[in-house]
């Protein structure tokens, strides 16, 4: 007979406990612990182990021969194409037979718009595709894939919410790629817990990829964001799966970025760069070409020669400095690291002789576009030095400047990856002067930047 039990199941880790704790003692996070009923069998009277009735000891397996890696014969799989250059770049090719591969991203950001546009891609190949739908009915689907293409129209869909029905259905149709809209909203009736509980995830991802890795179905899974933009669930999702991608952006801008967290088939320093249009993404192959024909030539502009994984990619980075009324004054950022700025203000004021502890400083990467990399910290300070001196980088040249590099805490530069990619696509649009780590300090940099710069005229 079957009985019900509480228990307090992790959402970082998914470790279990019979009592709630303030801190799990699995990985050590603090109240992420949650209360669900699960329904576990009762253990079977006078049930004995290998130390007789009662017994502790667990019974043993056969053993099995281990086999040395030169003699393991590892086949080529072909991999399934999306039709989607950027995408498919991300993976690391395309997307393998049988593999599980998460996409979170926020809401309204485009992750079902890119797995209903790649299906579409794929069906159009003549591949075997279904879309699973536990969000939205198969309507309210027809509706966004009639602005994407003819293709769309051809997907075969479900609208269910019920785990056994999905899964009764891939066995079934055996599709070559099917997409799961969204993980958290499936539900597995042996559970008592809520759609998107620590224990229903887990259940579901897991018997999802048990039917996927025996009947060889590619699986995109799309996952919710928590608040503070990390996937939504237990840690463990993230183990279970392939591939995570992570779809960026800003629903008020119209590019949008694909970068991969996890990839077991690929690279994980490849990022995709799409834009947001009315009948769907597009892929933009050439997003240097935008950012510097929209750079301004102003106090507190430059453009920084970052990396996007395996290419350069120029961006504009501005910064605005104005005395501040309150006693602690603001750091506001978008694009790059809170901490990050905060490292640079302090060695702007140590080693470069501009300080700005009483003035509030707003840096924004223009676009939506979000740079991790430290080599954007030369192009932060550069872009602060000029709004509070009030002065444009570059003195008279009618192109911005462009510059990239690591600052150290002793006011060095350091080297970044790829600098011959950087300068050669900075060279490609004509920008006359880029500073580099060569310059050896943060003062040399200021002083190419600001040497020979005249002070903007007031408007």
């Amino acid at each position: 007979m079957a009985r019900a039990t509480t228990i307090h199941v992790c959402s970082d880790c998914g470790h279990e406990t019979p009592r709630w704790h303030g801190r799990c003692p699995g990985c050590g996070a603090w109240n992420t612990l949650v209360e669900e009923a699960i329904v576990r069998p009762a253990a079977a009277a006078g049930r004995g182990g290998a130390g007789g009735p009662g017994g502790s000891r667990t019974a043993r397996g056969a053993a099995v021969a281990p086999v040395a890696l030169a003699r393991v014969q590892a086949s080529e799989v072909a991999r399934l194409r999306t039709g989607i250059g950027e995408l498919d770049r991300v993976l690391g090719g395309g997307i393998v037979p049988g593999s599980l591969v998460l996409i979170g991203g926020s809401p309204g950001i485009g992750k079902s718009t890119l797995t209903t546009m790649a299906l579409a891609n794929l069906v159009g190949a003549g591949r075997r595709a279904l879309y699973v739908s536990a969000e939205e009915s198969a309507a309210q689907i027809k509706l966004r894939a009639e602005r994407l293409s003819a293709a769309a129209l051809q997907i075969p869909v479900i609208a269910e919410t019920d785990l056994g029905t999905v899964l009764a259905t891939l066995e079934s149709e055996r599709p070559e790629v099917c997409v799961i809209d969204s993980v958290q909203t499936l539900h597995a009736a042996e559970l008592s817990g809520a759609p998107g509980s620590v224990g229903q995830v887990r259940e579901v991802a897991g018997e999802i990829m048990r039917v996927a890795k025996v009947h060889g179905i590619a699986v995109l899974l799309v996952g919710h964001v928590t608040k503070e933009g990390a996937l939504a669930g237990p840690r463990v999702l993230e183990h279970l799966v392939d591939c995570v991608l992570q779809f960026e952006g800003e629903r008020e801008r119209t590019y949008r970025t694909l970068r991969a967290l996890k990839n077991r088939f690929g690279s994980t320093s490849e990022a995709g760069v799409f834009e947001m249009r009315q009948d769907g993404l597009v892929e933009v192959l050439d997003a240097s070409a935008r950012f510097v024909s929209e750079a301004t030539r102003a106090p507190g502009s430059v453009v920084l020669a970052a990396m996007e994984g395996s290419r350069p990619l120029l961006v504009e980075v501005q910064a605005l400095v104005s005395p501040s009324d309150l006693e602690q004054p603001r750091r506001v950022v978008t694009g790059i690291d809170r901490n990050r700025l905060a490292l640079v203000l302090a060695v702007l004021a140590r080693h470069g002789g501009v300080a700005v502890g009483s003035a509030d400083v707003f840096v924004n990467v223009v676009g939506g576009v979000r740079v991790d990399e430290p080599g954007a910290d030369l192009a932060v300070a550069l872009a602060v030095a000029s709004a509070t001196r009030n002065v444009v980088l570059g003195g008279a040249a009618t192109l911005p400047l462009a510059c990239f590099g690591e600052l150290g805490l002793t006011g060095e530069l350091r080297s970044v990856g790829h600098p011959e990619r950087r300068l050669a696509e900075a060279a490609k649009f004509g920008l006359p002067t880029v500073v580099t780590p060569e310059s050896g300090s943060l003062r040399n940099a200021l002083r190419t930047a600001l040497g020979g710069a005249q002070r903007a005229r007031a408007a």
